[in-house]
């Protein structure tokens, strides 16, 4: 099994952690390279990172990566309870990643327009909830909404991209769990 994606984004990180102990090959891509953009454009119609190639089989996401190992390794699932956790920090991630690439982009995301707005407000809402689920001691373990959420952290921080210092539980987490293995193998720093 290959896991392709590039070393910076949080939805690769987040499946190469969880796979530590998984036989899987990380391919390390930039996809703004003429070589690995064609491989992306072959491989994956819809274009994003990470996806994954075991045999013939491709799966596209992230999340559908996650599902796809934990059936193959029979694995426990999470609950509806985690899943909606995970819908939570992704609405940040894809918010961000967005707002990333419009700066990088040279456009300004801090002018009055509905889509900036309407970003920031998911990011502000979905961040607080995730700070209320935090504290309440959803994420004291360390499995896969925990994984995704240390990933969706460390990206805000090494991006420079929201001051999340305002968050105290989100903030001890993301302390709490520098010093993992899995996490320092994985920094994109």
């Amino acid at each position: 099994m290959k896991l392709y994606g590039s070393t910076t984004s949080p939805y690769a990180r987040r499946i190469r952690i969880f796979a530590h102990s998984i036989p899987l090959e990380f391919i390390a891509m930039d996809i703004f390279s003429d070589d690995d953009r064609n491989m992306l454009i072959a491989k994956n119609p819809t274009l994003k990172i990470p996806f994954l190639v075991d045999d013939e089989q491709c799966i596209f996401d992230s999340r559908v990566i996650f599902r796809y190992l934990t059936q193959k390794f029979e694995l426990t699932p999470i609950s509806w309870p985690q899943e909606n956790l995970l819908t939570l920090i992704d609405s940040i991630n894809d918010s961000l990643v967005s707002m990333f690439l419009l700066c990088r982009s040279d456009i300004d995301t801090d002018q009055d327009a509905l889509f900036f707005n309407l970003q920031k407000q998911r990011i502000d809402k979905a961040m607080h909830s995730l700070e209320a689920h935090c504290k309440a001691g959803q994420f004291t373990d360390w499995h896969y909404p925990s994984i995704c959420l240390y990933c969706l952290l460390d990206w805000i921080s090494f991006r420079e991209l929201f001051d999340v210092s305002i968050f105290q539980s989100l903030s001890a987490f993301h302390q709490q769990h520098q010093q993992r293995e899995d996490v320092m193998t994985t920094d994109p720093r």
